[in-house]
């Protein structure tokens, strides 16, 4: 007998992209001519033209009512972090009065979504209501079904009515197309004429936690703001290793099963799944892509990732830090560049000139990091990412590089230009023909490091879990395109290529080598280290968004077109806005749980305390201990009281903060957020010391061991 769940007995290749108006979908549904244009148009050789967008909608329409389909929305991210959708049928009414299902060339190109509620940082006026969004042709459009419903959805760009980005993805591919640009420049100086077309990869992993949804609805701290903002631990915690690609459990693997099924329909390689080092954390990855494609992926997938968690009764948790005490979650951003005609840049290849590529884009990406790190630190700068970095889980706030200690050395020898001594003992002078020849895999892991080399890509391991990677891979794309700039002018300038090639790698390394660390970036001596080293440290949020509005970095993303220094100016005052929001939302979370929940009831166990051992007393038993812990309780309420007054002073203090954004958001962090601590030490003192049927909420140990 088949089971219920279709899930379990349909096979991958039947059900992989389904829903994906994929190239085999486009295929079928278009005419041969006007698939090769939309090809043409996708990879930037064409324009657009009104009657490819025809046939395509025509096509897209077809293949979406062959499948129930009855809505169609344009899915955009605008600066939220989310993404954004307005829903339309196909349906029109005829001069006859009879239903007519249409879709026109004009409506897939562009849609007009009220833009008056997003946030635009000053980009327009509030009464100026219009935006646009604009049919993204290089990320497929795909069907999302939810409970048997199914809606097609268009990825899009959104922009205002003026020009101006209001999302994340047109930079991004503003970014894409600029260092496309300038790698095509290093690569035809190099002769590698054939090259038309180069792709900036992205492989993500995405980590979350899992709780019974009966708990968590249990939990308004959770369902407003993601995490706990109290709690104590269990008795156990991550201490024994033993959840860290454990075995998963039978209710769990059920829900990854269905999870694989769901992403696999619209597309999704997911790959890998596995239990990561908390209680609850799990973590999927999936393979690797094109940026903008694998970044729409991860939007999606975190929406689907919620959607089949709430079917098996559980809730998927991507704040970056849910619970105190145990590893938060992150999302790690393998990041490499691939070329048309099968090469991948940041592979060591197979012989000595091979390698001479390859260590010019490796001491490029070490000029870049190293020259924009506080702007690709800012790019990972959020609320939910300062309680995680530089924990026991996640990199520090220090931006460093992990070369692996061959890599290192290598350079080390070339700069010096001194003899270097191959593992299989071969003594070789590093000039242009005397290179050594590089093994696939030539570096360990560095778990502790923000941007790690590993064998044939980097890792930027320092991205929110909640975050979309867009603005990550934007800043990143950015810095590497403005360094692959130089690098094209002085190769077109040089009638030696080789040896000028030499040059840059030597003269990169030697000036840049400050940001290369291949040791334990959580040890307080990389941190003394990185002082001296001259590193910009830069853990708070609100220090490190500053960073987008600095002179350097403007200028250099306005010279690449990626950002104009309105739309820095406006991602600042975004950003920092949602932050105050954020931590505004979690402390006023807290007081309300302090003075309706917490208070009450650990006045209510108190009083009972106080009774039993007033009647212990009376008939001549031995209270003194029991004293000691009502006398403890008292004082620790009385100062919860007074800590929850405290906050809710301070919130009062920041609301009247408005007209300054970044000074607002500054006292947050400065004085709210230390308030907040406070208020928790002495709440979870009150948990730890109070009847656990009279504490008002589930604690870490339903949370965290109860699936």
């Amino acid at each position: 007998m088949k089971s219920s769940h279709e899930y379990t007995y349909v096979s991958v290749e039947e059900i992989f992209g389904k829903n994906c108006f994929n190239e085999a979908a486009m295929k079928n549904f278009l005419d041969p001519n006007i698939y090769t244009e939309l090809r043409q148009i996708q990879h930037g050789d064409k324009d657009m033209t009104p009657q490819v967008a025809e046939a395509v909608a025509s096509a897209m329409k077809q293949w979406a009512l062959e499948k129930g389909v009855t809505h169609y929305t344009h899915w955009f991210q605008p600066l939220t972090g989310s993404t954004a959708e307005k829903h339309d049928s196909f349906l029109t009414i005829g001069k006859s009065g009879k239903v007519i299902m249409e879709f026109s060339g004009k409506e897939l190109l562009q849609g007009e979504p009220d833009a008056s509620s997003f946030p635009n940082g000053g980009l327009r006026a509030t009464f100026e209501a219009r935006g646009y969004t604009a049919w993204d042709t290089s990320s497929p459009a795909f069907i999302k079904e939810t409970e048997g419903v199914k809606t097609l959805y268009i990825p899009t760009a959104f922009f205002s009515y003026n020009g101006h980005a209001l999302d994340k993805k047109v930079p991004l591919l503003r970014s894409v197309d600029t260092l496309e640009r300038q790698t095509l420049r290093v690569l035809h100086a190099l002769e590698h004429k054939d090259v038309r077309h180069i792709t900036v990869c992205v492989g993500f992993e995405q980590e979350y936690f899992l709780v019974d949804r009966d708990y968590f609805e249990k939990r308004i701290d959770l369902r407003l703001t993601g995490r706990t903002v109290f709690g104590n631990l269990a008795a156990k915690g991550q201490e024994l290793d033993d959840h860290y690609f454990g075995s998963i459990s039978d209710r769990v693997t059920v829900f990854m099963n269905e999870l694989n099924y769901e992403l696999w329909k619209v597309g999704i390689p997911s790959k890998t799944q596995h239990k990561e080092v908390a209680p609850g954390q799990f973590e999927i990855a999936a393979i690797y892509d094109a940026a903008n494609l694998s970044i729409d992926r991860n939007q999606l997938l975190m929406r689907i990732l919620k959607s089949v968690a709430r079917r098996h009764g559980m809730k998927a948790l991507l704040h970056e830090k849910p619970f105190a005490g145990v590893n938060g979650s992150g999302k790690h951003n393998n990041w490499s560049i691939a070329t048309d005609d099968g090469q991948n840049l940041l592979s060591p290849g197979d012989s000595p000139q091979e390698n001479l590529l390859f260590l010019l884009v490796l001491t490029s990406l070490v000029k870049a990091v190293d020259m924009y790190a506080p702007l690709i630190r800012a790019s990972a700068a959020t609320a939910g990412n300062e309680h995680r970095l530089g924990q026991n889980e996640a990199p520090p706030a220090i931006i460093s590089m992990y070369l692996g200690e061959q890599l290192s050395e290598i350079l080390e020898h070339l700069v010096s230009n001194t003899p270097y001594k191959t593992p299989s003992g071969e003594i070789l002078k590093l000039g242009v023909n005397a290179l050594p020849s590089l093994p696939k895999d030539m570096t360990d892991r560095n778990r502790t490091s923000p941007f790690a080399f590993t064998g044939n890509k980097f890792e930027f391991r320092m991205v929110g879990s909640s975050q979309s990677l867009a603005g990550p891979n934007t800043m990143l794309n950015a810095a590497v395109a403005d360094i692959f700039c130089e690098v094209a002018d002085r190769l077109e300038a040089a009638k030696d290529k080789k040896k000028e090639m030499l040059e840059i790698i030597r003269e990169f390394y030697r000036k840049h080598r400050r940001i290369v660390f291949n040791g334990n970036g959580y040890s307080e001596d990389w941190i003394r280290e990185a002082k001296h080293r001259g590193l910009p440290n830069l853990p708070s949020t609100v220090e490190a968004l500053g960073q987008l509005v600095e002179p350097k970095h403007v200028d250099m993303l306005e010279r690449h077109c990626i950002f104009t220094k309105q739309e820095l100016e406006s991602r600042l005052e975004v950003y920092a806005e949602i932050y105050s929001k954020q931590v505004n939302i979690e402390a006023g979370v807290m007081v309300e749980m302090t003075r309706r929940s917490i208070v009450p009831a650990v006045t209510r166990y108190l009083s009972e305390l106080v009774d039993d051992i007033q009647s212990q007393k009376s008939i001549g038993f031995s209270t003194q201990e029991l004293e000691k812990i009502a006398s403890l309780l008292s004082f620790e309420l009385n100062e919860t009281i007074k800590a929850g007054e405290a906050l809710h002073i301070a919130l009062a203090q920041a609301l009247a903060m408005s007209d300054d954004t970044v000074g607002q958001a500054q006292f947050y962090h400065d004085e709210v957020l230390e308030k907040m601590k406070d208020l928790r030490s002495h709440a979870d003192m009150l948990e730890t010391f109070t009847d656990k049927q009279a504490w008002p909420f589930p604690g870490y140990e339903e949370l965290l061991f109860r699936l």
